[in-house]
């Protein structure tokens, strides 16, 4: 082994079972500062006019573009496997009280 590389390591991830259940979310609201991103999933239900910030997840601008590259990769081998993600017209058209822009 060299001097300048590290031989790879392996990292152990636990998954609890209510983690491994996962939460439901139809909408998220993404923010950002020079330092982070900041990405709200919400479960929006038809005619509530309430909706719950379900998880808050908050990243680096570094690992926030990790994160899209690997969604894109997904989504390609998703799309792949089993025909192409067909979008409704738009984004929905609803205000919402918190939030800026961003919504995914």
């Amino acid at each position: 082994m060299e001097d300048n590389k590290r031989p790879d390591q392996q990292i152990n991830v636990e998954l609890s079972e209510e983690v491994a259940e996962g939460i439901y979310s139809n909408l998220a609201m993404i923010a950002h500062s020079n330092s982070e991103f900041v990405i709200d999933f919400i479960r929006l239900m038809p005619g509530v006019p309430k909706a719950k910030v379900k998880s808050r997840i908050i990243v680096t601008p570094e690992h926030a573009k990790r994160l899209l590259s690997a969604l894109k990769d997904n989504i390609e081998k998703y799309e792949a496997a089993f025909g192409k993600i067909q979008q409704a017209g738009g984004a929905p058209s609803f205000p919402i009280s918190f939030g800026t822009p961003g919504e995914a």
